[in-house]
C-alpha cells in the first residue's frame, strides 16, 4: 500500500516552485489523481506532463486566483474528473513587495485575493464536497514565517498570510468531527523560482543570489521545495491521524530566540 493510493488533490499554484514538487511528491507516492493550476497554459501543461511521467494522472487548468470563479472551478474539476477530492493544498501566493506608507489600496487587495480570499473559497469548496461524500479529507495551507511579523517592506504579504494562519485554525476546528483535518507550514526563506523574479526585480540580485544569501543563514542553505514537499505528503497522508489546526514552523530561525 502506497501512502497516497487514494489521495485526490487539488494544488493551488502547483506549476512551479513549492507547489509542483508537491505535486512530483504526492504522485511518487501513488496519488490517484492530481489537478494544479496557474496562469500560464504553457509552463501548467509541462508541469502536468511531468507529473504524469512519474505515475499519476494530472490535469492542469488555467486559473488566476485573483478571481473567485477560478477558484471554485479549480475544485470543481477535481471532483469532475476524478469523482472526488480528499486532499487540498493552498500554495498559489505572490510576495510583492510594500510597506505600510507605500502600499497602495490596489497591492493590498491584490495580496488579500490571493493569499487569503483564494485559499478561503478553495476550501470553502473543498469541504462542501469533502462533507457530501462522508469520508476524511485533508488541507494543507502553505504559509510563511512572516506571517509572525515579517520585514517592513512586507505589509500586505504578512497581513494576508496572518489571516491565512488564523483561518486554518478556524477551519480545523469547525471541521474535525467530520473528520477533515486543516493545517498550515511557516516556511521560511525557501528558494523558488518566484523567489528568484522577486529578488532580482525588488532587490537587484544577482545571479548568484542564493549563494550569497546562504551565507547569511544558520545552516548555509536557503529552504528547499522537495524538502518541504516531504512534510506536507505526510501532512496531508493518513499517517498524520488526528493531527489538525497544526502550524508547523519550517525554517532555521526559532521563533522567541534572540542574539546571546
Amino acid at each position: 500500500m502506497t501512502r497516497h493510493e487514494n489521495t485526490v488533490a487539488v494544488i493551488t499554484g502547483g506549476t512551479q516552485g513549492l507547489g509542483l514538487a508537491i505535486a512530483r511528491r504526492l504522485a511518487a507516492e501513488g496519488a490517484r489523481g492530481i489537478v494544479i493550476c496557474g496562469r500560464h497554459p504553457g509552463k501548467g501543461e509541462q508541469a502536468a506532463a511531468e507529473v504524469r511521467t512519474m505515475g499519476a494522472a494530472c490535469r492542469y487548468v488555467q486559473a488566476d486566483m485573483a478571481v473567485p470563479e477560478d477558484c471554485y472551478r479549480v475544485v470543481d474539476t477535481a471532483v469532475e474528473t476524478f469523482g472526488r477530492i480528499n486532499a487540498l493544498v493552498n500554495s498559489a501566493a505572490i510576495s510583492t513587495r510594500g510597506g505600510l506608507l507605500d502600499t497602495d489600496l490596489a497591492l493590498w487587495e491584490q495580496h488579500m485575493a490571493i493569499n487569503l480570499r483564494a485559499p478561503f473559497l478553495t476550501m470553502q469548496r473543498a469541504v462542501k464536497y469533502m462533507k457530501e461524500a462522508k469520508e476524511p479529507g485533508s488541507i494543507v495551507n502553505i504559509i510563511s514565517m512572516v506571517a509572525l511579523c515579517g520585514q517592513s517592506y512586507l505589509t500586505p504579504y504578512s497581513a494576508s498570510k496572518g489571516g491565512l494562519a488564523t483561518l486554518t485554525k478556524n477551519v480545523a476546528n469547525a471541521f474535525a468531527r467530520d473528520r477533515i483535518r486543516c493545517n498550515g507550514v511557516l516556511v521560511g526563506w525557501m528558494e523558488t523560482p518566484g523567489e528568484a523574479e522577486i529578488q532580482r526585480r525588488f532587490h537587484g540580485a544577482g545571479d548568484d543570489w542564493t549563494v550569497q544569501a546562504a551565507r547569511k543563514l544558520p545552516m548555509g542553505q536557503l529552504v528547499q521545495p522537495d524538502q518541504v514537499a516531504g512534510l506536507v505528503s505526510y501532512m496531508l497522508s493518513p499517517e498524520s491521524g488526528v493531527m489538525t489546526g497544526s502550524l508547523v514552523e519550517y525554517d532555521q530561525f526559532v521563533s522567541g530566540a534572540y542574539p546571546e
